[in-house]
């Protein structure tokens, strides 16, 4: 009955985290993103692309973003290609809201989940922006393999990083290591 409890417990408190998460995500966008009379990406996602930007011009590549005209999403440009789009999905949003309902589902001490949380999601935050960055440069370089890159190669990347920094909460810091 106990091992029940327990499961019943994570669950209800991962769903419970993550719906709340997800409907002030939902209530930002709502507020921030416009369709009509124009287009315009969130604040968050503006500041995605351009720290890609950044990262790309430290890179060596001359790049640019624009608000696309008939979406929301940013276009990125490099040496005057348009190679990505950054939507909302590529800020990384989603997948921390993800990472913080996983680790508060499986909370220890307030200080040490609430540590783990800032720094796991600003880990995941900056290897979403270097994960846009190279995604973008490899797809200038090599255009025949966008598919494989945007659809495996990096998803890899980033749910790959947040798998990874739940195993060590898991067997590192969390109850169930005792």
């Amino acid at each position: 009955m106990q091992n029940n409890k327990s499961v019943v417990l994570f669950l209800a408190k991962f769903f419970g985290v993550y719906l709340v998460l997800f409907l002030l995500y939902s209530f930002y966008l709502q507020n921030t993103q416009v369709k009509e009379p124009y287009f315009a990406c969130s604040p968050l996602t503006k500041r995605v692309a351009h720290q890609t930007q950044q990262v790309v011009k430290f890179f060596g590549y001359n790049s640019e973003i624009k608000q696309h005209n008939y979406e929301v999403s940013m276009k990125f440009i490099i040496n005057e290609q348009f190679v990505a789009r950054v939507i909302e999905g590529c800020n990384a949003v989603s997948i921390i809201i993800l990472f913080i309902s996983f680790i508060i589902a499986f909370s220890t001490t307030f200080k040490a989940t609430g540590i783990y949380i800032l720094a796991g999601s600003a880990l995941i935050y900056g290897i979403n922006i270097f994960r846009i960055a190279i995604i973008s440069i490899a797809i200038y370089e090599f255009p025949q393999y966008e598919g494989i890159l945007h659809d495996y190669i990096f998803p890899a990347i980033i749910y790959g990083t947040t798998f990874l920094l739940w195993f060590i909460w898991v067997r590192k810091f969390s109850k169930l290591k005792k």
